[in-house]
């Protein structure tokens, strides 16, 4: 596995001195792109350290052994979930203490995960130095002073405090893809091209930027802020996702089926949902507590390395779409049940 160690850095506490451990915790402040990860002790869970990482990042796993969060038990989907919230989120300092109990599979999983975003890793060594595993004796930045450690955790980060998405490109079709070279993408049967000159709707399977360009998107229906923080705390990037779009809109589940990247705008400001046939594509506004749950279900789809043009919310609607319904069920104040069982063939 290749690490970029530059931005992994090793605190030395040799004595456990309180002051490192307090510090730490201090500086747990998502809002400026920083988390202090508390790993759980002796526990034998495999994804044990992803699940810290999503409770710091303010995520909460249903309880109970069946909970519609056990696919979270897998320690892949785990850690994809830990990573996509953490690019959606602009995380870009995570702070570890009492790192010299972690084995070394949790400790390459937390060099894996700072791979995937970016983020500067510190990880607190509280005993002596010589039990380092290897993947950490190459590190070379170690700071074992307490003047040194408080101006790390001043130190703004690699990446910006804020995500960033870039707008994934429009399909492009008929005569502007002759014109550019590139090969038109297929038309679904039974629907027919548009000019996308002002005045004319764009093709129903235009993306949301270029269809935001001619039409006006529906205005988000309001849900009261408890409702949104219960939307927010869901520790599947997907799900929180999807179930935003349905709280939103008030679409039927069938429409997400057809919802891809590039029908959401590069700010995630609206989104596009596709009817049956396409015959009826809406583009709506996203409110401002919905974007960061849709940045993160964006994000997971592009760590997967998925096209701009695949299903956004695929992995969520297999097996009829279990683990949304059951989620949905866990929210009855949104009244999510009724919408999460349509299922549109």
């Amino acid at each position: 596995m290749a690490v970029a160690y530059s931005d992994v850095t090793i605190v030395v506490d040799e004595r456990d001195d309180l002051f490192y451990t307090r510090a730490a915790l201090q500086a747990h402040r998502p809002g400026e792109g920083r988390i202090t990860v508390q790993p759980t002790p002796a526990s034998a869970s495999p994804a044990a350290l992803a699940h810290d990482m999503l409770y710091a990042l303010g995520k909460r796993l249903a309880p109970g052994p069946d909970s519609p969060d056990v696919w979270l038990d897998s320690v892949n989907a785990a850690w994809l979930a830990a990573a996509a919230w953490g690019v959606a989120m602009g995380v870009r300092h995570v702070v570890v203490p009492r790192a010299h109990l972690l084995t070394i599979r949790r400790i390459d999983q937390l060099l894996a995960w700072r791979e995937s975003t970016g983020a500067q890793l510190t990880l607190l060594w509280q005993k002596a130095p010589r039990g380092l595993p290897p993947a950490l004796a190459r590190v070379e930045r170690r700071i074992s002073g307490r003047t040194q450690f408080k101006a790390l955790l001043a130190e703004p980060g690699p990446i910006p405090a804020r995500p960033s998405f870039p707008p994934a490109p429009p399909a492009i079709t008929g005569a502007a893809a002759t014109a550019t070279g590139q090969s038109p993408t297929p038309q679904p049967r039974g629907t027919r091209a548009a000019s996308t000159r002002p005045g004319r709707r764009a093709h129903p399977c235009a993306g949301a930027l270029a269809t935001a360009q001619l039409d006006q998107a529906t205005p988000a229906l309001e849900i009261a802020s408890e409702e949104a923080t219960a939307l927010a705390a869901l520790a599947h990037p997907l799900i929180a996702g999807a179930l935003s779009v349905l709280a939103f809109t008030r679409a039927g589940l069938g429409s997400l089926r057809f919802t891809r990247d590039l029908d959401i705008s590069g700010d995630v400001c609206v989104i596009k949902l596709h009817g049956v046939g396409h015959r009826h594509c809406p583009l709506h506004a996203v409110p401002a507590w919905a974007r960061p749950l849709l940045a993160g279900a964006r994000a997971h789809h592009r760590l997967m390395a998925c096209s701009p043009r695949e299903s956004l919310f695929s992995p969520v609607m297999l097996a009829e779409a279990r683990h949304l319904r059951a989620h949905a069920g866990r929210l009855p104040q949104l009244d999510l049940s009724l919408l999460a069982g349509i299922l549109v063939p």
